[in-house]
């Protein structure tokens, strides 16, 4: 029997999943530090693809999901999906020789498939502070295997991370700062510890106004009268925007001091949130909003 060349090309991404399945025994290539063949990376989270360009390495990337919008370059490569939303079968469409994925991406069915691949598969932690994201800095170089590299990105983003923390470091009034997520059905969506909205109000030199929980929760009107915050931050880019109407008509917000001076700061999220080699500038630009010239030069 004959194939329709036409009809052979459409079913081969199909085979190359099979096959990607199929060739080795589960595990075979989780756990590893670096890649053997570096030829053909898939790039899951914003700042690892992010740092893969600062690093000059972008030749490798055959593919990066949906997160990673930053630098413009990078949209021009093939979209595997939201990286808390993939398919194995799309992420191994691409032939992967190796996947660099930041921790927390899932769903965990679809990473576990991912991981039993043949395809080496290399997990990136992700902690909201200043060494966090050195360290970041410092596994995806080793993946790549340009450690070199890494070490002196690693030393220019330390000391652009030191010098914009000593920018609030003489602020005594600290401003009260409450994340804001989202506001769907009319509840508020908070940042707790734990959360990259924690670490960057921290890092600006602010403090964080929900305390007692960690990760994102949603909050009673009288945890947000109590919580007393200065300022609401939110994100742009990360699902419905949150307008200052929307957002001081609920009365418990509007009877904080950030309601009564109708305060509210809202900017990119993979900037304010990604916790990457753009970190610094977005932690000079936070406190500059919330502290205006009191921020040292």
């Amino acid at each position: 029997m004959r194939f329709v060349p036409s009809f052979c090309a459409a079913l081969a991404p199909m085979f190359g999943v099979l096959l990607a399945f199929a060739a080795l025994p589960a595990g075979a290539e989780e756990g590893k530090a670096v890649f053997s063949d570096a030829s053909r990376i898939v790039s899951i989270g914003g700042s690892i693809t992010e740092i893969v360009y600062a690093l000059g390495e972008e030749g490798h990337l055959v593919a990066r999901d949906s997160t990673s919008s930053y630098p413009e370059e990078a949209q021009k490569l093939p979209d595997v999906g939201y990286m808390r939303a993939l398919s194995p079968e799309g992420v191994l469409s691409v032939n992967p020789t190796g996947i660099l994925a930041l921790h927390d991406s899932g769903p965990k069915e679809a990473v576990d498939v991912l991981k039993k691949s043949s395809v080496a598969f290399i997990e990136v932690p992700d902690h909201y502070n200043h060494e966090g994201i050195l360290e970041k800095i410092r596994i995806v170089g080793k993946a790549l295997g340009v450690e070199a590299k890494a070490e002196k990105l690693a030393a220019e983003t330390d000391a652009k991370l030191t010098a914009a923390e000593k920018k609030t470091a003489s602020i005594k009034d600290r401003k009260r700062v409450l994340f804001v997520l989202s506001t769907q059905g009319g509840k508020i969506l908070a940042a707790g510890s734990d959360t990259a909205a924690d670490g960057i109000i921290k890092l600006a030199g602010a403090v964080n106004a929900v305390e007692g929980f960690s990760g994102h929760k949603s909050m009673t009107d009288e945890a947000i009268v109590s919580a007393k915050p200065d300022v609401v931050l939110t994100m742009k880019g990360g699902g419905p925007p949150i307008s200052e109407e929307e957002l001081f008509a609920n009365p418990a917000v509007a009877s904080t001091p950030a309601g009564t001076n109708r305060k509210m700061i809202s900017m990119w999220g993979g900037y304010l949130l990604g916790f990457s080699p753009r970190t610094a500038e977005a932690i000079h630009d936070l406190a500059v909003e919330l502290y205006g010239n009191q921020v040292a030069d």
